[in-house]
């Protein structure tokens, strides 16, 4: 086991983080700096600090990253339309690299030589969070207790907590949760047979659809190169449009996902995802690409967009072809300005109509009434297009065909 003297945990302050600070501390003899990301997740996080610094922790850092996930990572992300397997909106994913990066930034500030996560060997999250340190920090070693320890149930790990007088919920949880400001994920207990229904207590973010409001709510989205900037007329900073979007969507029951997934590791796994703000913000901003992007540059771009979303979905954020296909989704994104209105009801979003500066779309082309274009150009386009299967049908006619 090689020696360290001061490790960045990751810590949530449930009983996972909780057990692995105090389990650092008798296995590697070292000090143990807290860092806990608020992301937006719905959980309060008022007393984290006091819980690490009475477990043991040396420093416990309570880092605001909300504005910071959502111009640096989630949108970045939207531009790419990223869709993993096209469904899943990476709302995990995306927050991985994030506090990577942090974990990495404390270190290099208080001097520590490892950081560690509670990320499981079997998931991805280990995965993420390792690679983005390889490439940040590949001089900082990584401590991933779950690989290494023997505490490998619920009941172990509280009878370690109980051992040591680490406080825990009284109340075991029903489903192993992610939460941050585009979602909520749950997987375990009945999910873990595909053949199941959810439980009526998965539910987080959005209502159920039967319980949604009988009647539609508008919206207006705008946006600016890609990047949404107001709500229904009034400017919001990233975060904050997040926020109100999710809000909105989850009242009207929009964003809930149930999937089964082909994790990274080789396992497929199912799971719940609620993710209303990333769900609304897809279809607007898809919706009005319609209107502004050239048609040869959107199916190049939807092409790119399957191994971008591998990209973040497998932990390769800080990875070169990553950053290769941002700039090329940055640049397709140039013109994708205007806004969309849209009607949600009852789990769904219909876009209702749309404006763009950059619009490609020409009414004196598209009309029925008239207009400059003349309709026997088409015979020679339709022409030469048939050439090719003119020739095919002649070769498959000397084939017997």
């Amino acid at each position: 086991m090689q020696q360290v003297k001061k490790v960045v945990l990751a810590y949530s302050g449930g009983l996972d983080t909780s057990v692995i600070l105090k389990w650092l501390m008798e296995t590697y003899h070292c000090e143990v700096i807290t860092l806990t990301a608020d992301l937006g997740q719905p959980e309060d996080l008022s007393g984290v600090e006091e819980k690490a610094l009475k477990t043991g922790a040396s420093k416990a850092y309570v880092l605001d990253l909300r504005e910071e996930m959502a111009r640096n990572f989630v949108f970045p992300m939207m531009r790419g339309a990223a869709r993993y397997e096209g469904r899943y909106l990476l709302g995990t994913s995306i927050a991985r690299p994030l506090i990577a990066k942090a974990l990495v930034d404390i270190a290099r500030k208080e001097g520590a030589d490892a950081v560690a996560h509670g990320a499981t060997g079997k998931g991805n999250d280990q995965v993420r969070f390792e690679l983005s340190v390889a490439a940040l920090a590949p001089d900082i070693k990584v401590i991933a207790p779950w690989r290494e320890w023997e505490l490998m149930s619920r009941t172990a790990l509280t009878a370690f907590a109980e051992k040591h007088g680490i406080p825990i919920s009284s109340g075991a949880k029903r489903y192993s949760m992610d939460a941050n400001m585009l979602h909520t994920s749950f997987e375990g207990s009945e999910l873990e047979d595909p053949g199941n229904a959810p439980d009526a207590s998965c539910h987080e973010r959005c209502v159920p659809v039967e319980q949604a409001p009988d009647t539609p709510e508008i919206v207006s989205v705008d946006f600016e190169r890609g990047n949404p900037v107001a709500v229904n007329g009034e400017k919001l900073s990233p975060a904050a449009l997040i926020k109100t979007l999710a809000d909105m969507a989850g009242r009207n029951g929009i964003g809930r996902d149930d999937m089964v997934e082909n994790r990274f590791v080789g396992m497929k796994c199912r799971g719940v995802y609620e993710n209303p703000a990333g769900t609304l913000l897809f279809a607007l901003h898809r919706d009005l690409e319609g209107i502004c992007m050239d048609r040869e540059l959107l199916g190049i771009r939807d092409m790119l967009a399957v191994r971008y979303s591998q990209c973040v979905y497998n932990g390769f954020w800080y990875s070169p072809e990553r950053e290769a296909m941002q700039a090329f989704m940055d640049k397709s994104q140039e013109t994708v300005t205007g806004t969309v209105r849209a009607k949600l009801y009852k789990g769904g979003v219909w876009p209702l109509c749309r404006t763009s500066p950059y619009s490609l779309f020409s009414e004196d082309l598209a009309t029925f009434e008239g207009g400059d274009y003349d309709h026997k150009d088409a015979a020679g386009f339709i022409r030469l297009n048939s050439l090719r299967l003119r020739l095919h049908a002649a070769v498959q006619g000397k084939l017997g065909k």
